[in-house]
């Protein structure tokens, strides 16, 4: 066995109503409550909001973060902690917000400039405290140490630091109950392609982050049509939102690669949700990588397709790579991209963009270059 490093993430509170418990953990003092408005508009942050202004806390409120968060966004989430002197900071809805509020958490605690920690390892300070509140089961972030942010031109770039790990998260699925179809799709297969890209990180995978990977794997694979099919479903929705959270473990210690690499410019140029741009990608990265990561994926096989057991690797992973493509056209998401109006003419820049993304690609089974991300975005076209 290879030496290895595994960072836990946050302290964990599960269970319907949790979100509203965070208030028995964090500080006293005004609190910077990242969100959006769709979140707030639907009432989802009421009981937690309630909790923390009985506790006597000022709620600073900052609910105007967007998909894909711009540095913009980032910097007055920043400001508005910073005037009004806050204590904490919570982070509450997906991926955007949560990655927000990271930020914003460590730049206030830290007094560090945002230029000077992009990257990997470059953020070594202290956040304020910190507690995290998904809404969906997907990206993870509440268990991460990454936050990513869309800077000029759509450029992703993204901060990989364990001093973004939060302090306290509360996994509360009542949350997620009626998410919409096409959202529960989107962010569960990005769950699962965080799980699948950890078990075949190239550089970080460790006996941890595997068994975060394959758990993960077996509670998003079982469950994902349940949560699609029946939006009411506790049980499907609780198994989904820790299945995701496990993902954000595995991955948080082996980082994805090339599927996410892939993806990035779909969201950042082409402003698609970043599950479904996980989900066009997915099958025809796999591909690529079928002869490199062959043994992995047929771990991986007999967890998505138990039938398949007995079978040889070669078999299995062809059997992985189908039953997702299988799984993502069942959840009702459209497989290609010119579905979602990506034109052909798009790809020589996509692929070119797709290149920025060095930080994912080298986690990859085996290289991914722009002739090879031209390739494969022609064959998801």
């Amino acid at each position: 066995m290879r030496p290895f490093i595994f960072h836990p993430g946050p302290r964990l509170i599960s269970g319907a109503g949790s979100a509203a418990t965070l208030a028995d953990h964090l500080p006293p003092g005004p609190c910077l409550f990242v969100t959006d408005r769709d979140v707030v508009g639907f009432g989802l942050t009421d009981a937690c909001r309630v909790a923390l202004e009985a506790g006597g806390r000022e709620i600073i409120l900052f609910d105007s973060v967007e998909a894909d968060p711009s540095r913009d966004t980032l910097l007055a989430a920043v400001e508005a902690g910073r005037a009004a002197k806050v204590t904490h900071v919570v982070g509450f809805g997906g991926g955007s917000p949560m990655d927000v509020a990271k930020l914003a958490a460590y730049l206030l605690g830290s007094g560090d400039e945002l230029d000077s920690i992009w990257g990997v390892g470059l953020a070594i300070g202290r956040h304020l405290p910190l507690a995290l509140v998904p809404t969906t089961a997907g990206t993870g972030s509440e268990a991460t140490p990454v936050a990513v942010i869309t800077c000029e031109s759509g450029e992703k770039r993204g901060v990989n630091s364990p001093a973004l790990i939060a302090d306290w998260c509360a996994l509360d699925a009542s949350l997620t109950l009626g998410m919409p179809r096409a959202l529960t799709a989107a962010t569960g297969i990005d769950a699962i392609v965080h799980a699948i890209e950890a078990f075949t990180s190239a550089k970080a995978k460790n006996p941890l982050s595997d068994m975060y990977a394959r758990e993960a794997l077996a509670l998003l694979s079982a469950n994902l049509l349940t949560a699609c099919d029946a939006p009411g479903d506790l049980a499907a929705r609780s198994a989904m939102l820790l299945g995701a959270h496990l993902a954000g473990l595995a991955f948080a210690n082996a980082p994805v690669a090339g599927v996410h690499a892939l993806a990035y410019p779909l969201g950042g140029l082409h402003h698609l949700p970043h599950g479904l741009s996980n989900a066009l990608m997915l099958r025809h990265v796999l591909q690529h990588n079928a002869a490199a990561a062959r043994d992995d994926y047929a771990k991986l096989a007999t967890i998505v397709a138990p039938d398949c057991a007995g079978q040889g690797s070669q078999a299995q992973c062809a059997i992985l790579i189908d039953r997702l493509d299988r799984l993502v056209i069942a959840s009702g998401l459209a497989p290609r991209l010119r579905d979602h109006g990506i034109a052909e003419r798009d790809i020589p820049t996509l692929a070119r963009e797709a290149m920025k993304q060095q930080r994912l690609l080298v986690n990859n089974p085996c290289l991914i270059d722009e002739a090879d991300a031209r390739r494969l975005y022609e064959a998801a076209w």
